[in-house]
């Protein structure tokens, strides 16, 4: 199955990810961001994926043209968001029946935590728990089916221990999937 992984922030999440379960994505796409806003890992440039470049706000026809340079069946892809902070447009998902997002907030108990900054809504709601979530993607916000979930104490944590816990928590997620779902 080919791997297609998108981010918007630093692509540090699928860095991780590739050193954990030892293989890369076949390609990796992110947008193109204001430079002020330009903070990609210097590890994931060392990756030898494919890279896509996005606009900021990406259309249709930026997916489909990104998408077309990886040869292969849609259904023998599996394409992964990252902090991809953009929706993606239905004709995407109509087409690629794989398409998995990665949300560092425990949605299924608490769907206030949809959307962005999941962290610091838990953080300032006082929360006891939070977690991540691996949902399917639809065109809807973080509406998805949740594939993987798990549950983690975040009372009196600082917040950079809370998204420190919550990145250790979304790796741990993504490892486990993309174990499986890529090994078939």
């Amino acid at each position: 199955m080919k791997w297609i992984a998108f981010f918007s922030q630093t692509g540090s999440e699928i860095v991780e990810i590739s050193r954990r379960i030892g293989r890369e994505p076949d390609m990796i796409i992110t947008n193109n961001r204001p430079a002020h806003l330009r903070t990609i890992n210097p590890e994931l440039l060392k990756i030898g994926s494919a890279l896509g470049i996005t606009p900021n706000k990406p259309e249709l026809v930026d997916y489909l043209q990104n998408l077309r340079h990886l040869p292969g069946e849609p259904d023998q892809t599996l394409i992964t968001l990252h902090g991809w902070l953009r929706i993606v447009p239905k004709e995407v998902t109509d087409m690629y029946e794989h398409v998995y997002n990665g949300h560092p907030g425990l949605i299924s108990r608490y769907p206030e935590l949809k959307g962005k900054d999941p962290q610091m809504k838990a953080w300032k709601m006082d929360l006891d728990t939070s977690g991540c979530v691996i949902h399917e993607v639809t065109e809807e916000l973080d509406d998805g089916f949740i594939i993987s979930e798990k549950e983690i104490p975040i009372r009196n944590l600082t917040l950079d221990q809370l998204f420190e816990n919550l990145h250790k928590t979304s790796i741990d997620l993504w490892v486990d999937f993309l174990s499986e779902k890529l090994s078939k």
